[in-house]
């Protein structure tokens, strides 16, 4: 079985660089969302159990994902991967749900143990 994953950030080259990061020994099905609204429209269409998500993003920016995951009573988990490391910024996503916040450019074992605190590996 494979894990539905939803990758949203406004940059084609970070996508790339987030999905080349994932561990090998998983398989996924992921859907891509160059902006907040795009996110929100796959999340209205198709359940994820993961989302990889960019803070800044045109049209809706990752704390209106996450706003708008907030009142879903089955809340996939959000990983934050984000340039943006203030630390208020990290207060109010993790108040908003997410489960992890890591800085960009992603490190790949960084990833590797959210995932595996997260029960995926």
């Amino acid at each position: 079985m494979s894990l539905s994953v939803l990758v949203a950030d406004d940059s084609k080259l970070s996508r790339r660089s987030v999905i080349r990061s994932l561990p090998e020994d998983l398989e996924y099905e992921i859907t891509e969302a160059t902006n907040g609204q795009e996110a929100i429209n796959a999340l209205c269409e198709n359940e994820f159990a993961l989302i990889l998500l960019d803070l800044t993003m045109p049209e809706v920016d990752g704390v209106g994902v996450l706003e708008h995951l907030h009142e879903k009573s089955n809340m996939p988990n959000v990983i934050v991967i984000s340039a943006d490391f203030q630390p208020e910024k990290q207060k109010i996503v993790m108040s908003l749900g997410a489960k992890r916040f890591l800085r960009k450019p992603l490190d790949k074992e960084e990833l590797a143990m959210a995932l595996f605190e997260l029960g995926y590996l």
